[in-house]
């Protein structure tokens, strides 16, 4: 299907983990991986770290299944076109885009992702938005991250993606983190893994600087935080399920801050900003035009 209309678009960020928003509650938009990268470029489209996809759960195959605990369903796109099982800033934001369309009130809003079910608190007057990120997965495979001439040993977590957490003693250690660091033994991470290099600030306070699969260095990442906040609390004897007592983390990324909790059931829950910065049309002359060039990709198609 090609659009020979403009396309609705709003831009959000959450702690400038940044976003395009695509409107499509019917379903009706086949968006490429080609489409992605185009619209995520930040030269030549409109730039961003990932794509939001907003769609009713019932109208796309892989989230009708929940329909019924979650009407809208968060279709997420790494910046390359690649598709991501969850992205925890992407929530806040994705909710963010409902409050303003007049699709969700403050107070509790479900949304459907790849990773299952999310469950988010929304709150008055435009303020912080919590999600509920689900237990973190601790496998405790033997993994080392390489930079350079530097290596960690790094702490495998899953938080309905894939982390490699590493502690170290200065950020910049990580370096430029342009091209992914390289993760060892990779048969861990079959698809790919969001690497978190991590800082301590004070206690149950640290920051960290992140390599996203599919994106690059972001300003920062929701479910990284989440990973990271559950590797502290277990390098730092705190485990909230066996004490039965709930632990709070204080991750500044390079875009903000973020507040994780992880309770005595498991849940880890993430508080944080969303905000929308834009809205617009895009134009489809400009969607479908090849791009000039030796490397230019295919036409996008809707």
């Amino acid at each position: 299907m090609v659009s020979a209309q403009p396309v609705p678009f709003l831009k959000g960020h959450g702690t400038e983990n940044d976003f395009v928003i695509l409107p499509d509650p019917d379903g009706t938009l086949e968006v490429s991986p080609e489409t992605v990268a185009r619209l995520c470029d930040r030269r030549a489209g409109i730039g961003g770290d990932g794509l939001l996809r907003v769609v009713r759960s019932a109208a796309h195959p892989e989230a009708r299944t929940m329909a019924g605990d979650a009407e809208w369903f968060m279709d997420y796109r790494n910046a390359d076109g690649s598709v991501a099982e969850m992205c925890g800033n992407g929530v806040r934001v994705f909710v963010r885009y409902l409050e303003r369309a007049g699709l969700a009130k403050a107070g509790e809003v479900a949304v459907a992702t790849r990773a299952g079910v999310r469950r988010t608190h929304l709150g008055e007057d435009g303020g912080e938005i919590t999600v509920a990120m689900g237990p973190a997965a601790l496998p405790g495979d033997e993994v080392r991250v390489r930079v350079g001439e530097r290596d960690w040993p790094a702490v495998h977590v899953g938080m309905g993606n894939p982390h490699a957490v590493v502690f170290v003693d200065d950020l910049a250690h990580a370096g430029s983190l342009l091209d992914a660091p390289q993760v060892e033994p990779a048969a861990v991470y079959p698809d790919g893994v969001n690497v978190e290099f991590v800082v301590d600030r004070g206690p149950r306070h640290v920051a960290l600087r992140v390599h996203e699969r599919g994106s690059g260095e972001t300003r920062s990442c929701g479910t990284g935080a989440c990973a990271v906040m559950a590797a502290a609390a277990r390098r730092d004897g705190a485990d909230p399920v066996a004490d039965g007592a709930s632990a709070t983390y204080t991750v500044d990324v390079p875009g903000g801050r973020l507040v994780i909790t992880e309770q005595a059931d498991g849940e880890i829950e993430m508080t944080g900003p969303a905000v929308i910065v834009a809205e617009g049309s895009i134009d489809p002359e400009w969607l479908h035009a090849q791009r000039m060039g030796p490397e230019a990709p295919q036409q996008a198609h809707w």
